[in-house]
Formats: C-alpha cells, structure tokens, sequence
C-alpha cells in the first residue's frame, strides 16, 4: 500500500500540474530554461521514439550529465542496438551535451515531476532501463516507472545530510521511494550510509566521476592559442568562483612578469563581472566571449566559453583548482572541483583546503605526488613558482598525476557489470 505521504505528494502535483506551464515560461524569460524546448519539461516532445529497446539515463545539471558520458559511450560502443536517451535540467547542461553525446544519442530536458507528465513522458519514450545519477529521487517517476516495470539505478549516488533529514520525516515514504530501485551504488560509504538510513539495499560503491577519458579539445583552437602565448608559461586556474579569481590574480602577480594566467570561471556568465574587478585591478587581459587574442602584454585570458576545459587544460603548465579556496576568503563552501580532469591529462596541480568534494581522489593524487595543497592563494607563489621554473619536475608531477588518475578510473568496468543484467537483451536477429 502506498504511504499517505506519497498520495498527498501525488495529489498535490496533479493539482498544481495546470500552473507549471506558466512558472516554465517565466523561468525561461530569465534564462533559467529554454524557451524552444520549454514543453519538453511538460513531457512533451518532436522527437519520434525509434523502434527496439531504449536506455535512459539522467543527471541535472553539468557536473553529473558529464560523469555520465563514459557510460553513454559505453553503451553506444557496445550496445548500438539500443536507442539512448539522455536527460537534463539545466540549459547550461543541455548546450553542453549537444557538444558531447556520441551521435545518434537523443537529449531531452528532464519532465517536471507531475503524474500526468510522467506518465506522457513514459507512455512516449517507453525504457526498459532508467539510470538515474547522484541524487534523484523523484517521487512520481519512480513508483510510475517501477510500476510499469522498467529497471532502476541509482548509480554514483551523493547523499546530503539534509536529504536524509527531509526524508526520515516520512520514514514509509522514503523506503518506498529507495525500494523502487533494483540496483543502488553510493559513490563513498558515507552516502552509502545515509541511503541504507532511508531504507535502501546498497549493492555496492561506485563513482562515476572518477571515471572517463581525457577532456576533447579543439585542436586549430590550441594551435592559435599556444602560437599567440609563445615561449610564455602558462596557469590555468579553473572552475573558479565568485571571490577566487581576483584573489588568484593578486597571488600570482608575484610570479615573473612572462607568465600568463587563464581564468577559466565555473560559471561563464559571470565573464562580464570578472572583467570589471580585473579593470579595477588595473590588469590588462583579454576575453575570449569578446574574440580578443592573448598579446604578449597580455596578463590575463578570461575564458568565460563554454566546454572548453580540454583546450585550457592542455595548455597549461600548472593548474589551480578553484571553488577550493573558499574558507581562506571567508567565503561560503564549494566542496572544490574534479581533480582528475587536470590530472588525465598529465598537468601538476594546486588546489586550495576545500576539496571536500572530492577528498578521496584529492587525497589520493597528493599521495601519488600529483598534487599539492595549499591553505590560501596567498601561497600559490610558493607552489607555483618551482614548478614554472623546473619543467622536468612539473612534467614528472604530472605523470605521477596521471598514474593516480588512471588507477582512480577503474569503476565503470564494475558499473557495466553491474548495470548488464538490468539492460534489455539483445533480440535475435529476424
């Protein structure tokens, strides 16, 4: 029988399911969805569902939608009788992933949570296998396609304290919901933890964004670039923040006049904001939304571009990670930025004492020699600074980086296994 809780959670979205095409549209007159693809969110859709099996998988924004391309490649690699689709909520995400899916992979916008636009959403797409990543737990979705029969994972799943406290409100509700699923893998034990207080059966740990190959560049992109930064070496602090950049500009302005900073912010639309505190700086950079090139007076290069980490990565001589340097601001937390992105492609990397994201792969490549932690980016110099200067040691860093990476990369292997039993077979040929 289904908890009361659930049925007033159904009844309550029915209700409102009338109201949600206004609140998309004005969500989208703010950016926050697309307005081309708004009734995708309602379950609607232009895309005919191809004929045989099809797999979906989810993630909301970009973080999770790109630790789920290895599978999705895998998938398209191995199993080309099946159809994919991928699912976002994000427009940041969905952009991204026009760039990335393999071709022949279908991308819709994740449906809002409604019984009947799930169940439009179903009755069109009809999988036989639901990936969900992270920390998707929607109520109607789950029970409508577990219902209806379709296999269930939730896979490099990241529990909040917070989630588990919402939920152990309605503790018969929650094991409903985590019951739903026929396979369920945390990324550490801490979520595991957390998931099995809900009522889940945990089958196993699994994190998908330690997995994956190195970020794909654009190679005429690098040529240019590299042939208008010359002999000059080159930081790349990536997926900053609010706070960051100016701080990092400030630290490395005492590295040698020749060096050349790029600032990769982990959100690009913040570009226009980040140039006027360099103005103020009195710094002289170039912007790449803008099409301005790196001169060799140029200080700094703003990177405000999307899916473009791969072309700066390989850039770069040394990398700092950003939305790690958050408590020595006094800046709320960020929980740091993936690691293994720099460190597949062979780059030595800083990152600041907030990694707690990511504090297994953080650790482990700063025991490999990969990495170096520093408290605050008024200590960038030191670390930074050696490395320009020494390239046999930055390169030798970087291998050991990339060592670390490949050994930390080995989980998608155990996810396919995982995942084969649950995937619809193949079908004999006619």
């Amino acid at each position: 029988m289904t908890p009361v809780p659930l049925l007033a959670y159904r009844l309550m979205t029915r209700a409102l399911e009338p109201l949600a095409p206004r609140l998309l549209d004005a969500r989208a007159a703010k950016g926050k969805e697309d307005p081309a693809r708004v009734d995708e969110r309602m379950g609607f859709t232009g895309i005919e569902r191809p004929q045989g099996d099809l797999v979906w998988l989810h993630g909301v924004s970009v973080g999770e939608t790109l630790s789920l391309l290895p599978l999705v490649e895998r998938f398209v690699r191995t199993r080309p009788d099946l159809t994919v689709l991928v699912t976002s909520g994000t427009v940041t995400s969905a952009k991204i992933l026009a760039d990335r899916l393999p071709k022949g992979v279908i991308h819709q916008y994740a449906p809002v949570d409604g019984p009947g636009v799930v169940a439009r959403f179903l009755d069109h797409w009809r999988p036989g296998l639901a990936i969900f990543v992270e920390s998707e737990l929607w109520p109607n979705m789950l029970l409508e396609a577990h219902q209806r029969g379709v296999k269930l994972a939730l896979v490099s799943a990241r529990v909040t304290e917070k989630t588990v406290d919402g939920w152990a409100r309605f503790p018969a509700s929650a094991r409903a919901v985590t019951g739903a699923f026929d396979l369920v893998l945390p990324q550490d034990q801490l979520s595991a933890q957390r998931l099995e207080s809900l009522g889940a059966r945990i089958d196993g740990l699994v994190n998908l964004k330690l997995a994956g190959e190195p970020l794909p560049h654009d190679t005429a992109a690098f040529s240019r670039l590299s042939a208008a930064i010359g002999d000059r070496p080159v930081v790349v602090a990536a997926s900053t923040h609010e706070g960051e950049e100016i701080a990092i500009v400030r630290a490395l302005d005492k590295l040698a006049d020749r060096a050349c900073l790029i600032l990769l912010p982990r959100h690009p639309e913040r570009g226009p904001h980040i140039a006027t505190a360099l103005q103020r700086e009195g710094v002289v950079f170039a912007m790449r939304s803008r099409g301005e090139t790196i001169r060799r007076d140029t200080d700094v290069y703003l990177a405000d571009t999307l899916n473009e980490m791969g072309l700066f990565l390989r850039l770069a001589d040394v990398v700092v990670m950003g939305g790690s340097f958050a408590p020595a601001l006094g800046l709320p937390t960020v929980g740091g930025h993936n690691p293994l992105e720099p460190a597949r492609l062979g780059r030595p990397t800083v990152t600041g004492p907030d990694a707690s994201n990511w504090a297994t792969v953080t650790s482990a490549l700063a025991e490999a020699g990969g990495l170096i932690l520093v408290q605050a980016p008024w200590d960038l110099p030191e670390a930074v600074a050696p490395l320009l200067a020494d390239p046999a040691t930055a390169k030798a860093m970087g291998e050991r980086a990339r060592r670390a990476a490949a050994e930390a990369g080995g989980g998608l292997d155990r996810l396919w296994n995982w995942l084969s039993p649950l995937t619809p077979q193949k079908r004999p040929r006619r």
